[in-house]
């Protein structure tokens, strides 16, 4: 019997790989020069630029003057001043922030800055896991693993943070129900999960605010649109994180304990 062909394929318009040919890498994955530079834990995006800009940093033996080149942190050869720049170990940290102080490196008014709590430690650079504005106070975290602070500050994650918010009025149910309808403010909604009363006294009350979004000076700005008077705000806990006793000023790294808490 004479044997049948196959009928001819139709054409897909694309070339056929030869047999054992390999498939296409991925590309590596790449951030700008100053982002890998703050990714390695050695400055801020900001510093970073200034190295770049006085010609100070290197890429593969050369000079790179551009700040936005493309580079993968884990394979090219990046060195600042001669000397190559290598991942720095993780680091995590929790501040009982006081007031007064800001949260940011340099402060060109010259203020108090949130890393004068962290003088006395050995540190690599750490960046603040988001704000807390000068007047307020309580847990904030540092870290130089930005996939771990960028998870923390992604809305869709939904990380609780909770304040405890000393007010000068004494709050009865309808004030508490305008709250809680939340405001808009500048086009922005400003709502929280949760606002319930902690304890009141004979002109002020303090009041637990939980969030699970973080907007600039969020609370001031939603209380402030009931006319409610801010007169203390205190962060006591993010996600599972309790501020607990650390005391104000001080700083400590986190425990393989409670950095877990977080891995859920």
């Amino acid at each position: 019997m004479p044997e049948r062909r196959k009928p001819p394929q139709p054409s897909t318009g694309r070339p056929r790989p030869s047999p054992g040919a390999s498939r296409p890498r991925a590309s590596p994955p790449s951030v700008s020069l100053c982002r890998a530079l703050s990714k390695l834990g050695l400055c801020s995006r900001k510093q970073a630029e200034i190295l770049v800009a006085e010609g100070r940093v290197r890429v593969a033996g050369k000079i790179v003057r551009n700040g936005s080149m493309r580079v993968d942190p884990g394979r090219d050869r990046i060195e600042v001043d001669g000397s190559r720049v290598v991942a720095e170990r993780k680091v995590y940290l929790m501040i009982n922030k006081p007031r007064g102080l800001v949260t940011t490196r340099d402060d060109p008014q010259d203020r108090g800055t949130v890393y004068d709590c962290l003088a006395e430690l050995d540190l690599p650079f750490v960046s603040p896991v988001g704000r807390l504005d000068k007047a307020s106070e309580g847990l904030l975290l540092m870290t130089n693993d930005t996939r771990f602070a960028q998870r923390l500050l992604d809305p869709a994650s939904h990380v609780a943070k909770i304040y405890h918010v000393q007010i000068g009025a004494l709050p009865d149910e309808t004030m508490l129900a305008r709250l809680r309808a939340g405001a808009t403010v500048d086009g922005e909604l400003l709502t929280a999960r949760s606002i319930d009363v902690l304890r009141s006294g004979t002109s002020t009350a303090w009041l637990e605010i939980t969030l699970d979004e973080g907007r600039n000076r969020h609370i001031r700005r939603l209380l402030g649109a009931h006319d409610v008077e801010v007169l203390r705000l205190v962060r006591v806990a993010i996600g599972p994180l309790q501020l607990g006793e650390l005391a104000k000023g001080k700083a400590r790294h986190l425990t393989a304990e409670e950095l877990a808490l977080f891995q859920g």
